[in-house]
């Protein structure tokens, strides 16, 4: 699906979230499980990144982007606005590039989707509304910047770096 995006908590009020051309938005058949994560780039092109915290079941004290599980009845759009309004206090103003898409085995033997994307957003960047009892900290990252996302994580899991370089790559110069 390309186009704009439907509405939803965290989604600009008074208009859809457009799609760039070419952008896929999966849709999850019946019975899957999926969630969405956002790369969000400031004016310098770093990356935003939250660091999990130490309690959290999944990845503590790892690096992580803005993002979460997809509610039943909810499209991967609703959830993404959702999640970067909930995480950030930020809006999600528009969709320019799917990183990929994952799938993995979860804990429970179930398999789980997730997409990744590129976004832009609104709100003051230099203050996020952040959910402090989930996260212990967070940073901008840039080219430079990108090895401190490996911490605390398994040489075979360093998604998250991967996707924060390659939204930087298809950025492109600031």
């Amino acid at each position: 699906m390309t186009g704009p995006a439907d509405q939803g908590p965290g989604a600009a009020a008074d208009r859809p979230v457009p799609v760039d051309p070419g952008v896929g938005v999966p849709v999850p058949a019946e019975g899957e499980t999926w969630a969405v994560g956002a790369v969000i780039l400031d004016g310098l092109g770093r990356a935003f990144a939250q660091k999990r915290g130490p309690r959290q079941r999944l990845f503590p004290g790892c690096w992580d982007i803005v993002g979460g599980h997809v509610e039943p009845g909810e499209t991967l759009l609703t959830a993404l606005a959702r999640e970067v309004g909930e995480e950030t206090g930020w809006r999600l103003r528009r969709l320019r590039t799917l990183l990929g898409v994952t799938t993995w085995t979860g804990d429970d033997g179930g398999l789980r989707h997730e997409a990744d994307y590129l976004v832009e957003v609104d709100g003051d960047l230099d203050h996020p509304a952040l959910e402090w009892a989930k996260i212990s900290d967070y940073g901008w990252f840039g080219p430079g910047d990108l090895d401190r996302l490996k911490e605390n994580r398994d040489p075979a899991d360093f998604l998250i770096h991967d996707r924060i370089a390659a939204a930087l790559r298809s950025a492109g110069p600031q």
